[in-house]
């Protein structure tokens, strides 16, 4: 601005300097009266084009003000507009701008918190990595996945993934997306979805990964699966077993009216069948109505003692154990995985209940002395219809998961050191 008004001066100056200089190339004066007349021409012309350009130079100076703000991001300063003239208007349309550029910004950094917030409380791991392979961005959730308290920002994606299994680093760093597996320590497996995104940030580009947690979704549409097969398979048998009970009951009465004792044992034989048959369809029936949990706080006193009067085994519980629970429920699991227990073949003694909680969590321990699992067994005992039991009908464990997972947690099955088997349930708080 100090180069305008310079220059605007300098212009004037010359521009009298020329004026005067004809005048006094006519004039007959002394040379040193001629220099002075020049000067003071030259002096007036300064103070006038100085006066002249105050406000302009003050104008210029208040917008190069508001401009630098407008770099630095700052729009909440507006100018004073004081005259009609097009520097006011010029004013106007500054402050115009700013009032428009302030209610953008503030609508972004609605967005942005909205943005942040929905990232933040995300259930899928989410990382955003630069050219570098440095992670710029990433939420809750993938602090918790790679067990870190703090913030991931600036590390390398490499010596993050280090404590991880190489499986995950493999899948990121190929460039298919898909699901995968990852161990989980002695508990099992669990699967996800890895899927990927290329994009332009800031001129540079960056790649986002998402991770999901497919384990209790596939889980969830195998039981549904399982659950339509189920109802199907239910209703046929109820309507073939209907009338096969009605033709029965007729050849009961015929054969005590013949006194066939053949022809009533029979009958008496196939009663039981139908019996143990209904039986069977009203189990699965109820495993595959199983109603939605309604939560209460649990009376863990009520439950212990209702099933000590069914199994023995040995209790592991130092304090009480606040829940909100389905009881009916928790105490159909706990019914299946002690019945489980006893039937593992080790003795009874070495049967124990554990109960107990953590900051976020509460963790029910069912431990046996049997000959525990192989891997296939474990692989495919949470399924129904599967049982290694001569008169199992495979539905415990499967309606175990089922209550687990209506319940939002999760069931773990494992051998333990020695021998025998540990089933682990555990509920977030």
């Amino acid at each position: 601005m100090r180069n305008v008004r310079h220059t605007l001066i300098v212009a004037a100056m010359a521009a009298t300097a020329i004026g005067i200089s004809p005048l006094l190339y006519l004039v007959t004066l002394a040379i040193h009266i001629k220099v002075l007349i020049v000067f003071a021409s030259l002096g007036i012309s300064w103070i006038c084009i100085y006066l002249m350009t105050a406000k302009v130079y003050s104008n210029l100076q208040a917008l190069e003000v508001g401009l630098l703000n407008f770099k630095d991001g700052e729009y909440a300063s507006t100018l004073a507009c004081t005259s009609n003239d097009e520097f006011g208007k010029l004013c106007a349309l500054f402050n115009n701008t700013a009032d428009t550029l302030r209610k953008e910004k503030q609508w972004l950094h609605q967005r942005e918190l909205m943005l942040d917030k929905v990232l933040q409380s995300s259930p899928d791991v989410l990382l955003l990595v630069n050219d570098n392979r440095h992670i710029v961005f990433s939420n809750y959730q993938a602090r918790r996945f790679f067990n870190t308290t703090h913030r991931l920002e600036g590390v390398l994606l490499d010596d993050a993934l280090k404590e991880k299994p190489t499986a995950l680093g493999d899948m990121m760093s190929d460039s298919k997306e898909g699901l995968f597996t990852l161990p989980i320590g002695d508990k099992g497996v669990e699967t996800w979805h890895l899927a990927k995104g290329t994009f332009l940030l800031n001129n540079q580009p960056h790649k986002l990964f998402i991770l999901k947690q497919m384990t209790r979704e596939l889980n969830r549409q195998e039981v549904s699966v399982w659950k339509k097969v189920i109802r199907v398979i239910s209703h046929e048998l109820n309507n073939s077993l209907g009338p096969i009970s009605s033709l029965l009951h007729s050849g009961k009465i015929v054969g005590k009216q013949n006194s066939d004792p053949r022809l009533v044992r029979v009958f008496h034989t196939m009663e039981e069948r139908i019996a143990h048959l209904n039986q069977f369809v009203q189990g699965y029936g109820k495993f595959a109505k199983l109603p939605p949990p309604n939560f209460d706080t649990i009376n863990w006193n009520d439950i212990l003692s209702q099933l000590s009067q069914q199994f023995p085994f040995k209790l592991i519980m130092s304090e009480a154990v606040p829940f909100q629970a389905d009881a009916v429920q928790l105490e159909q699991l706990l019914i299946n995985l002690l019945k489980n227990a006893q039937e593992a073949g080790g003795s009874e003694e070495e049967i124990e209940l554990a109960i107990k909680q953590n900051s976020t969590q509460v963790i029910i321990e069912v431990l046996d002395g049997g000959k525990g699992m192989s891997e296939s067994v474990m692989a495919n005992a949470l399924l129904p219809f599967y049982s290694t039991k001569a008169n199992g009908s495979g539905l415990g464990l499967a309606l175990c998961r089922e209550i687990t997972d209506a319940h939002g947690g999760n069931l773990f099955i494992q051998n333990r050191q020695h021998k025998g088997l540990s089933v682990r349930v555990i509920f977030e708080k």
